[in-house]
């Protein structure tokens, strides 16, 4: 009775942690993200889950004990994570669905904010975090300190001034250019090793502008300090969305550097969440909650059949 009794406790402030977060975007950033309105979601009713007590007791006992999972992010990566200027709300599809595996899992997840992907991960394999629900991008280079749980496929594209001046159709195209991109990501890796691939060519260098945040390098765009913004085409497609005809999508369509795609959860290596974030999520797509949160996100494009663990490909 005392353990049903300590998951109903956990249950009572769910909703109420899911959506809790340290950190917050710059001010100026906030006409990109909405203007600081209240974002759309899945309504509550859509997310309830019951509490699975077999996941709720696989959970490591530190856990199970706090009646709390911490999740860390870097900041807004619309449409799945959208941090309020309050420095504690989050949206998107990444909270939604917090808000189902808090339920499911039958403990508190709160979200803490940190500075860059770089701090996230090595705040993960430190212990300083439980997870980061993400999602972050799967490469075999992260899965030496990480496990990965992928629950969506993506690309990479550019957003560019409305028009697309420069006439960026691919990777290709960016030499000599200004383009924006966040730091630590592959996004940058490939901008990089593009930028020595302009040179041997005998052409100008790609130069690189690296940022904390997506909308701070979307900022670097709209106000005409960086010629294109490199990254996730999810995040980009909400950002031209946010901002009117300032923007608009480029380079669709093409690999621009990269393969097939994968990003998700990432716990530390050895974890026992791997396996109850894989079984949660797993019970998720079966139940239709990630169906409904991925729908109303505008995120069908980005949906997988099944979440798996460091699907990133190989080479060979």
């Amino acid at each position: 009775m005392r353990r049903r009794t300590a998951i109903s406790t956990a249950l009572a402030g769910a909703l109420l942690a899911a959506t809790a977060a340290c950190g917050a975007n710059p001010p100026e950033a906030e006409g990109i993200l909405g203007g600081g309105k209240s974002a759309r979601g899945v309504k509550e009713a859509d997310l309830r889950q019951t509490v699975d007590h077999g996941l709720h007791d696989a959970l490591p006992a530190k856990n199970k004990a706090s009646g709390k999972l911490i999740s860390v992010n870097n900041g807004s990566f619309p449409p799945y994570e959208i941090a309020g200027s309050d420095g504690r709300s989050l949206s998107g599809a990444s909270a939604d669905l917090a808000t189902a595996l808090s339920q499911l899992l039958g403990v508190k997840i709160e979200h803490v904010t940190v500075d860059g992907l770089p701090s996230e991960l090595t705040g993960i394999k430190a212990g300083r975090y439980d997870f980061a629900l993400g999602p972050i991008g799967d490469f075999p280079e992260r899965e030496g300190d990480n496990v990965f749980v992928d629950w969506v496929r993506e690309f990479v594209v550019f957003a560019v001034p409305k028009g697309n001046p420069k006439h960026i159709g691919s990777i290709a195209d960016t030499c000599g250019l200004k383009i924006s991109v966040m730091a630590g990501g592959s996004a940058e890796d490939v901008v990089k090793k593009q930028s020595g691939t302009c040179v041997q060519q005998g052409r100008p260098a790609v130069q690189v502008q690296s940022y904390k945040d997506q909308p701070t390098a979307t900022l670097a765009v709209r106000s005409h300090r960086a010629d294109a913004f490199f990254s996730s085409q999810a995040p980009l497609g909400y950002f031209v969305k946010q901002s009117g005809d300032d923007l608009q999508l480029a380079g669709t369509g093409k690999a621009n550097g990269f393969g097939d795609l994968y990003q998700g959860a990432v716990v530390a290596k050895d974890s026992p969440l791997k396996d109850v974030l894989l079984r949660a999520l797993r019970k998720l797509v079966e139940n239709g909650t990630y169906k409904k949160v991925m729908t109303e996100w505008g995120l069908t494009a980005n949906m997988l059949d099944a979440p798996g663990v460091n699907l990133a490909p190989r080479e060979g």
